[in-house]
């Protein structure tokens, strides 16, 4: 462990951009408290992580019910005494055309997209205010600024996640609480999102897509790594980052 190693909450952490996140944080020295849905997969990253040394604990968490992320951040203060970030990762992308009336899958990316990512705030914030340093990392995506048919939903949250990270960020400059906030915004990385898509046409589509286009979530791991072990007086506040080869 460094001088300088960070308390590391991350949400959605047990597969893609959050379990690649919390390995490569892992070696850099950090110590990582993971949640998801997924205990067993939590169990087997948080072995791995610690087999070589290095410092992690989870709990299963489910992001849409506050109680489960506030133990979360609970969890984080009995074993560590601090939050030094917290990154809401977790999301859904099950696209579809609005003609579709998938309303289950709009509900379910609002509840995750959204309020997981509220959730989190809310559980983390009033710690970082007191210990007048934190930050936090919200993962949206390149559909924050764009959208295209099928998408509009996903679009939307992702760009709600856009704007709630920056007002959060004004607030807390305005306030002087040295508290940063991240908004990180992937286009096509190779992670399970495109499994959560219930449409038959559109998984097709984007599994072809994906196929193609998409980069490896450890790209997405070492942004964040940049903006994590940045001087505390600078913050990165947004990284779009997509495979050179996506339009």
């Amino acid at each position: 462990m460094t001088t300088k190693s960070k308390v590391i909450v991350i949400t959605g952490a047990s597969s893609g951009i959050g379990e690649a996140t919390a390995k490569l944080l892992a070696k850099k020295g950090h110590r990582l408290v993971l949640g998801a849905r997924r205990e067993k997969k939590l169990q087997e990253i948080t072995d791995s992580i610690n087999s070589d040394g290095s410092q992690s604990i989870y709990a299963p968490v489910d992001v849409t019910d506050l109680k489960s992320v506030q133990s979360l951040a609970d969890l984080a203060l009995k074993q560590y005494g601090r939050i030094d970030v917290w990154m809401n990762n977790a999301g859904l992308m099950p696209h579809s055309e609005f003609i579709k009336g998938r309303v289950d899958d709009w509900n379910r990316m609002i509840d995750v997209n959204l309020r997981g990512v509220l959730y989190g705030i809310n559980s983390a914030l009033p710690t970082m205010r007191k210990q007048k340093a934190g930050q936090f990392i919200n993962v949206a995506s390149v559909a924050a600024h764009s959208v295209h048919p099928g998408g509009g939903v996903y679009s939307a949250t992702k760009a709600g996640v856009w704007m709630i990270s920056e007002a959060l960020r004004q607030e807390e400059a305005a306030a002087g609480s040295n508290v940063r906030v991240t908004v990180v915004s992937p286009g096509a990385i190779a992670t399970e999102l495109v499994n959560h898509v219930t449409d038959p046409d559109q998984k097709k589509a984007m599994n072809a897509y994906y196929d193609q286009f998409a980069s490896s979530p450890q790209r997405v791991a070492s942004a964040i790594l940049s903006a994590v072990d940045l001087p505390a007086d600078t913050a990165i506040n947004e990284i779009v980052l997509r495979p050179t080869r996506q339009g």
